[in-house]
C-alpha cells in the first residue's frame, strides 16, 4: 500500500488548523464484502468549500487522489477499478453497523 500523504503535506504548507476546517476525517473504507481494507482522509477548508480527499481502494489497493465541491455524504470512484467508495455520516454508519450487528443475534 503506499503512503497517504498529501493532505498532511498540504496541513503543514498552508499551516492550517481545526478553525480553518469545514470537515476533517480519517476513516476505514469499506469493500465489497464489508471489510474495512481500504482508508479514506477528507480536509474541506471554509475558504474555499473544496473537499480534498485521498484513499487506499478497498478493492484494488491502489492510492488515488482527487478534489471536488464539499457536500455530505461524499463520494468517489477509484481512479483505478472504478469502485465507489462512500464517506456516510458518522451517524448512519453507527446505525448500519447496529443493525447488521442486531440481525446477526
Amino acid at each position: 500500500m503506499t503512503e497517504m500523504k498529501k493532505i498532511q503535506e498540504i496541513i503543514d504548507k498552508k499551516n492550517i488548523g481545526p478553525k480553518d476546517t469545514l470537515y476533517h476525517t480519517n476513516r476505514s473504507a469499506l469493500n465489497s464484502k464489508g471489510k474495512a481494507t481500504g482508508k479514506m482522509r477528507v480536509l474541506a477548508l471554509k475558504e474555499d468549500n473544496i473537499a480534498r480527499y485521498e484513499y487506499i481502494c478497498p478493492e484494488c489497493g491502489k492510492y488515488g487522489y482527487g478534489e471536488s465541491e464539499f457536500k455530505r455524504p461524499l463520494f468517489t470512484k477509484c481512479q483505478h477499478c472504478g469502485y465507489k467508495i462512500s464517506v456516510p455520516k458518522m451517524k448512519q454508519q453507527f446505525k448500519k453497523e447496529m443493525k447488521a450487528a442486531n440481525a446477526k443475534d
